[in-house]
């Protein structure tokens, strides 16, 4: 493992660059093992406004393109838009330069795919953003489930709702535009449920999507409007290779729902219950019980626990950030694999692929 601090470089200084800036603080505070860093450059197109982050984020210099840091550094963030997601992230693997992108992987699946092999040819730890994964209760339920304490898998149930585009008079953004972003719900939560899906199950066969969307246009500056491109909400039947069968949904019109991310898993020894909204809770049926007990998240032989507080003191959110970049840094540091990586990326864009395929065509469709 290399003792030299990483150089970082992030491309995008809101919510993502916060999420992860907090993070990268974090590391040495809570993770003695964690390597170095050095949180060198971050890239945006406003030169006042990086100025601003930079500061606040705690970066030594500016850059308003990417292209003048992607060999520079040790690792690359593209934490911008889906669009921008492909030529940053590619050009920084030619240089033989680790990557972090955020999800989903990119707007399309032929785009996935280059990325995915630029990746595979790179032969650097290139992850992908799925977050959840590194929630203590998540991987608790994995070890669960590969130990075998749930017996044979028969049903995963997964939903993520919220509520931030119930009203119609909420300004159009990226978000809305198919060429920008791709899908939707569908990708933008979808994305979350399918990874945890096959990180949990196993991988998809098959797919039967429906997408509705229920706002066709909003408001911009000015006083006028645009196009909404993508699905308002989605959900789909899905059958998985192992022969368990699912049920998968999200929607960003759920009224009251917040950040409600929740995944059930039915087994034929047990059962397990999952809601991101009390993220330091599993809810768990063991063969024999009659009902769920709640199994608090916050022991020190819990997933990621030691490195944080004494007993019954729960994490957060934003400590999953801390958790991905532990493991995805000591990769890049020692050289080794990293999960999930683009690869899981383009097989989760398999996926939605197929969802909105099957939506096209009404009928069931092969993911692969």
């Amino acid at each position: 493992m290399t003792t030299e601090p990483l150089d970082i470089g992030v491309l995008g200084y809101r919510f993502m660059g916060k999420a992860h800036s907090n993070a990268f603080a974090r590391l040495p505070m809570f993770f003695d093992d964690a390597p170095d860093l050095n949180r060198d450059v971050i890239v945006g197109r406003d030169e006042d406004a990086l100025e601003d982050a930079a500061d606040s984020l705690g970066f030594d210099r500016t850059a308003t393109d990417w292209r003048d840091v992607v060999d520079e550094v040790d690792v690359f963030y593209n934490l911008g838009p889906n669009h921008v997601h492909a030529d940053p992230s590619i050009a920084a693997l030619e240089a033989g330069t680790p990557v972090f992108c955020e999800k989903p992987l990119a707007p399309t699946l032929d785009t996935a795919e280059e990325m995915a092999d630029a990746a595979a040819d790179a032969d650097v730890p290139a992850g992908i953003a799925f977050n959840y994964r590194f929630i203590p209760a998540i991987q608790y339920a994995k070890n669960l489930i590969e130990s075998g304490e749930l017996g044979e898998i028969h049903h995963f149930r997964g939903r993520y709702l919220q509520d931030w585009l119930t009203d119609p008079d909420a300004p159009w953004s990226w978000r809305n535009d198919a060429e920008m972003a791709g899908s939707g719900a569908l990708g933008d939560l979808g994305a979350h449920t399918v990874d945890l899906a096959r990180f949990l199950v196993g991988e998809f066969d098959e797919v039967s999507g429906h997408l509705r969307t229920f706002v066709d246009e909003r408001p911009v500056e000015g006083g006028e409007t645009r196009p909404v491109t993508v699905d308002d909400a989605y959900s789909a039947q899905v059958a998985f290779e192992n022969g368990v069968m699912g049920t998968l949904e999200a929607s960003r019109f759920a009224n009251g729902r917040k950040n409600d991310h929740t995944i059930e898993i039915e087994g034929s020894k047990g059962s397990l219950k999952f809601s991101l909204e009390r993220l330091n809770e599993l809810e768990l049926l063991r063969d024999g019980n009659r009902g769920y007990e709640t199994i608090l998240m916050t022991d020190p032989d819990d997933p990621y626990l030691d490195h944080w507080w004494p007993p019954g003191h729960i994490i957060g959110w934003e400590h999953t950030f801390v958790h991905e970049n532990y493991e995805f840094l000591s990769a890049v540091a020692s050289d080794g694999a990293y999960e999930p990586s683009f690869a899981d990326g383009l097989a989760v864009q398999r996926v939605l692929d197929a969802v909105e395929r099957s939506d096209e065509a009404g009928e069931w469709v092969d993911v692969a």
